[in-house]
């Protein structure tokens, strides 16, 4: 054998024992190195999950599937937030291992990874997604958030942190522990956070009536524009309702939101509203609410909606045919989106709300709080003031003509 072929002997030797090394290694490498990266929950299919529970150690909230709308057990099947809990489920499926952790039964408390059925510190958060009949797809516990870090801080937190990251176990499975890089926050059994929180939208407000139960503070003021002076229709005597203090009026309960639904209150004989209040609109249609105290700046809240709306349209005199298309087309077009609010709207009237004062602030004014102010008149028997002492001054070197 000459020098050149000895080279080359040596030269795929050596290559052939790197590949044999690099084998080698694949096969000796940690299982946990060969799940970075790899989808947390694994495949599943999204559209299989028709329910969702979640539950910490002292409470828990259902979401489930009810034909094609979602709903919160806890609020009395009310219609569940579809785009957080779409979005939540979607994220859980995407989910990626940044770190798998080997931990033994005495460290899960630490991580928070203890089943919040079982006695005992460490219990996390259990969120299990199930199928339409109720079997297990997937389930996962959520532990200790991993803190970013900050002054004094460290992996598990620290003062200055932040969370940028969680433990979790998949399926109860003790060898599935990882880091993955969401805290996952929005994972809380709160079932007011996930209640559908689109609400009334009342526009183009005409007549306010309130009725409380201070028969002297009940009001009723109107306009006769969407932008005019709002006047009071009950005005006794001199009074004058005053526009800068009727202003907040213009956008009432138009930007309406409520905390939570309340399932163990309503309105009744015994529970009777302490204000009551009719609403009408320029577009026909007419709100009744009702308020009481709940506790502090919380107030139960319910409303109701009817509407009078239009079926056809008045044609103008004289309309010519091309104007007559375009605004029969105009007006059909606002009375479906009309009809459409009012479907929307009446499926609230069954629910009892509760609402900060906020909302319903300017409903519980008293009917002196938009009365412009009175001016005094001088009274008539007041003493006139003397006139002062005129002095008639003449020139000097002036003699008196005779």
């Amino acid at each position: 054998m000459n020098k050149k072929q000895l080279t080359l002997v040596i030269v795929l030797g050596l290559v052939i024992g790197g590949a044999g090394l690099y084998k080698y290694n694949q096969r000796q490498m940690p299982e946990k190195d060969a799940k970075m990266g790899a989808k947390l929950l694994g495949n599943f299919d999204v559209n299989a999950v028709a329910a969702v529970r979640i539950q910490n150690s002292s409470t828990v909230v259902n979401l489930a599937k009810t034909g094609d709308i979602w709903t919160v057990k806890e609020r009395g099947d009310y219609p569940a937030n579809f785009n957080t809990l779409a979005e939540f489920v979607r994220k859980l499926a995407d989910l990626k291992i940044v770190k798998p952790v080997q931990a033994g039964p005495s460290r899960l408390p630490v991580l928070e990874l203890v089943p919040p059925d079982k006695k005992g510190p460490g219990a996390g958060v259990l969120v299990e997604l199930k199928d339409s009949a109720g079997k297990p797809v997937k389930s996962l516990l959520l532990g200790a958030k991993h803190m970013g870090e900050g002054r004094g801080g460290g992996p598990m937190g620290g003062d200055g942190g932040w969370p940028n990251g969680r433990y979790v176990m998949v399926d109860g499975k003790q060898d599935s522990i990882a880091l993955i890089s969401d805290a996952l926050t929005q994972a809380e059994p709160k079932a007011e956070d996930w209640i559908n929180k689109d609400f009334v939208k009342v526009e183009k407000l005409k007549a306010i009536s309130v009725t409380s139960t201070n028969a002297t503070n009940n009001w009723k003021l109107v306009r006769e524009t969407e932008s005019g002076e709002w006047k009071l229709a009950d005005a006794k005597g001199d009074e004058k309702a005053d526009n800068s203090k009727c202003s907040g009026l213009n956008s009432l309960l138009q930007y309406a939101a409520f905390n939570d639904v309340a399932t163990n209150w309503k309105f009744d004989e015994t529970n009777k509203p302490t204000t009551t209040a009719v609403l009408e609109t320029f577009d026909g249609f007419t709100y009744t609410a009702k308020a009481a105290n709940k506790s502090g700046d919380d107030y139960y809240f319910q409303v109701s909606v009817a509407a009078d709306l239009p079926k056809e349209r008045t044609a103008g005199k004289d309309e010519k045919k091309e104007d007559k298309d375009k605004l029969d087309k105009e007006f059909k077009e606002k009375n479906q989106k009309l009809q459409e609010k009012l479907k929307t709207e009446k499926a609230y009237d069954k629910w009892t709300y509760v609402v900060s004062k906020w909302t319903v602030d300017n409903l519980l004014k008293e009917r002196k709080e938009f009365l412009a102010e009175k001016k005094e008149e001088p009274k008539k028997d007041e003493a006139k003031k003397e006139e002062p002492l005129k002095l008639e001054v003449k020139p000097a070197g002036k003699a008196d003509a005779k």
